[in-house]
């Protein structure tokens, strides 16, 4: 399998800073970098005020396991599937963020959970009618 980056996301953070999660309320902007090839897969996209960001951790905290702790689970475990763990068996990411603009092939987002320089792999855009879920509920973390 070989997968075709597309582009890089540009962040101020490293190992030491990155959100847990993409993170709309903070005051940082993201700026996804598109490779020129791939740039006319851009058309229309301005349109959108979210979308989903598929990205590889190339730069995992820790090495993989199929179980997780996630910080909201108070030191109790879950499965790495049932997490949103950094520290999976294929690290693939997914985020949804908020589109602000586009210029030039450069997409400038709300705050995203990624180091700098990380490998883009995919973008979609987020459709309100189709992708919100009203039924959804918070697994685990429903008490």
């Amino acid at each position: 399998m070989t997968l075709n980056f597309i582009g890089e996301i540009r962040t101020p953070f490293d190992k030491t800073n990155s959100p847990r999660h993409a993170d709309e309320s903070l005051k940082i902007e993201a700026r996804i970098n598109i490779f020129p090839e791939y740039r006319p897969g851009l058309k229309k996209l301005e349109k959108f005020n979210y979308i989903y960001v598929l990205y590889y951790f190339d730069r995992p905290y820790k090495k993989m396991s199929l179980i997780a702790h996630p910080p909201r689970l108070k030191g109790k475990a879950a499965g790495v599937f049932a997490s949103r763990s950094p520290n999976r068996p294929n690290p693939i990411a997914l985020s949804v963020v908020r589109l602000k603009r586009i210029e030039k092939g450069v997409l400038i987002t709300s705050a995203i959970d990624a180091f700098d320089h990380t490998p883009l792999i995919d973008i979609k855009p987020y459709f309100k009618s189709d992708d919100r879920k009203l039924k959804a509920n918070d697994g685990w973390l429903k008490k």
